[in-house]
């Protein structure tokens, strides 16, 4: 990320964070929950002796990973003008619980926001399958026993490309009188290997997302992999607008917020 700030006064503090999901209870401070918005602010009040309020790029659930998250907070040229970036990352980092590393520190111009200057997200999601379970990637794919059709799969995910309604891929509950319509620029599906394992990742890029969007939308095409459903199925169920005509909801372990552009 490139730090742009030219203005005095008022400014905004942007971190590059990544974290494993697996302790926390999503990313969104909860009362009495460990979460990663809590432990990053808590960790901010005390090196700025101040209260913060962060604004993020995407919140995760519980389990869900990053590589990339953005998260800003307003601040001024005045908290910061004596105190070294490096140093400040190294004392945050010492603060924070040992599965957050902040990666990065820049300024940009005051009113910068995390998320609603973002102009697009990448979610990478990885599956293991095969006839035996992995070892090394266990914690952050999904076992899919069996072979998955590859070229299937992609088939499907070209239905999901562009401006649609995506209801029938979030979470019932958190579509109730709220706008589902997301533009996805991108799905591409490959293969990778990982300490001698080779994994499937869906990489998913779009301008936003819904509650569970990136999980759905892998739990049916791994549906369609496994044979269990046609292609052309995928463009049913977008047209549908109803979340029980999707597949499953893929784990949480195997989802990584990668990267935001802006």
């Amino acid at each position: 990320m490139t730090d742009t700030c030219g203005c005095s006064g008022q400014q905004t503090a942007v971190l590059t964070v990544a974290y494993n999901g697996e302790p926390f209870c999503g990313f969104a401070k909860q009362p009495a929950q460990l979460t990663v918005q809590g432990n990053i602010e808590e960790a901010l009040a005390l090196l700025l002796r101040r209260d913060v309020e962060t604004t993020c790029a995407g919140r995760t659930d519980s389990g869900v990973h990053a590589i990339g998250q953005v998260i800003s907070f307003d601040t001024t040229e005045e908290e910061f003008r004596s105190r070294d970036p490096q140093k400040f990352i190294r004392s945050l980092n010492a603060l924070t619980d040992e599965n957050v590393i902040v990666k990065e520190l820049v300024f940009k111009p005051s009113g910068f926001s995390a998320r609603f200057d973002a102009l697009a997200r990448e979610y990478h999601y990885h599956i293991y399958s095969g006839p035996t379970p992995p070892l090394f990637v266990k914690d952050f794919a999904w076992y899919v026993p069996g072979n998955l059709d590859v070229n299937a799969m992609r088939l499907g995910a070209k239905y999901l490309i562009g401006e649609h309604d995506f209801k029938s891929f979030c979470k019932a509950v958190s579509a109730q009188d709220k706008p589902t319509h997301r533009c996805i620029f991108d799905i591409t599906i490959e293969t990778q290997k990982v300490f001698d394992e080779e994994v499937l990742t869906i990489v998913v890029v779009g301008n936003a997302f819904l509650h569970s969007m990136v999980r759905t939308i892998v739990g049916t095409l791994v549906s369609v992999g496994l044979g269990r459903r046609k292609p052309e199925w995928v463009g049913d169920v977008l047209a549908a607008c109803d979340r029980n005509a999707a597949g499953e909801t893929a784990p949480a372990n195997g989802l990584v917020f990668w990267h935001v552009c802006y």
